[in-house]
């Protein structure tokens, strides 16, 4: 019988467990193409999934992981065949569809996107979840209008892998970035990726005012909570905060004051579901508009069995950047 490597989270007396198991070919879900799992990634919702925090996965077993890169082995969809190299990130994997920590996975041939030209499979994993959308809500900045001419703007949590590659990726097309972090100790690292200014993220962590200084046109968020009602408050007229994440929390203690007097909207982003079109767009620009050198600064590479631990890790705040995960 036909096993592979995988990191498998069970049901236990109290809360999850996770660790490194050989899983049946048999267990796959169901899919039209196979693929042999090269590289994933370590983000903040594979640290909940890890160790039980929320309440990510909703089966089990489950096979952790939102994100892979590899090479198709088998394939009965039209659009590919055996030898393709393929990324695929969300639409479930490591919630509801066995997942990218493992040597194998079988998914739907319309989740999959080519891996894009000039891009290897470990780049493409040190972007990932985090960094497709960090370009997503780049993409939807550029949509309202929000270009370098339109003033500074700002990135929270940015010494994580959202923040650092919405830095390099804003630096890169020529915004002046203030990168907001709680350490301290990050602030050298993030103007080496291209941040403008570094500021403490206790200037975003008080009560909101309904309106106060205007100090930024627009901004990237993966914190929520008070930390984006801050922004929206600090946002020039016309501004737009594309929202990205919720590490702070699901809460929105604001007013519809920045909404209705100085016209900011604010963006909602989702890179789960995000349509296949859009997802094509947004890994071109990725292998186009961010500084290969760069994601190589801000990615550390982990092996399959250290994820459980590294999965603590990233929801103790103790990772910087991004974490490749080598499979095989």
């Amino acid at each position: 019988m036909a096993t592979f490597k995988a990191i498998r989270i069970d049901k236990a007396d109290k809360g999850t467990t996770a660790q490194l198991t050989q899983f049946d070919d048999a267990e796959l879900m169901d899919g039209d193409v196979t693929v042999r799992v090269e590289w994933s990634t370590l983000n903040y919702k594979d640290g909940l999934a890890l160790t039980g925090k929320a309440p990510v996965v909703r089966r089990f077993p489950m096979i952790a992981g939102i994100d892979f890169a590899g090479t198709v082995e088998a394939s009965s969809h039209p659009q590919w065949k055996a030898g393709d190299k393929v990324v695929c990130t969300g639409w479930g994997m490591g919630e509801t569809h066995l997942g990218a920590y493992a040597e194998k996975a079988r998914v739907k041939g319309d989740w999959l996107v080519a891996l894009p030209q000039g891009l290897s499979a470990r780049d493409a994993m040190a972007i990932g979840t985090a960094g497709f959308t960090a370009m997503l809500s780049v993409l939807a900045l550029e949509k309202h209008g929000i270009s370098p001419k339109s003033g500074p703007v700002v990135v929270t949590g940015a010494a994580g892998g959202v923040g650092s590659v919405a830095t390099a990726v804003l630096s890169k097309l020529g915004y002046h970035v203030i990168a907001s972090t709680g350490r301290a100790s990050e602030a050298d690292y993030l103007k080496e990726i291209g941040a403008t200014e570094v500021i403490d993220r206790n200037e975003l962590s008080a009560a909101a005012k309904p309106l106060a200084k205007e100090r930024w046109a627009g901004g990237v968020d993966s914190v929520g909570s008070t930390t984006l009602a801050n922004l929206l408050s600090m946002t020039k007229y016309g501004g737009a905060i594309a929202a990205c994440g919720l590490a702070a929390g699901m809460d929105l203690p604001s007013s519809v004051a920045p909404f209705i007097l100085r016209g900011v909207c604010l963006l909602g982003i989702d890179s789960v579901m995000c349509p296949i079109e859009p997802r094509k767009a947004a890994w071109l620009r990725l292998a186009s508009d961010l500084d290969r050198t760069k994601l190589s600064e801000i990615t550390q590479e982990i092996s399959l069995d250290q994820v459980p631990e590294w999965g603590a890790k990233i929801l103790a705040g103790q990772v910087r950047g991004r974490v490749v995960v080598k499979i095989v």
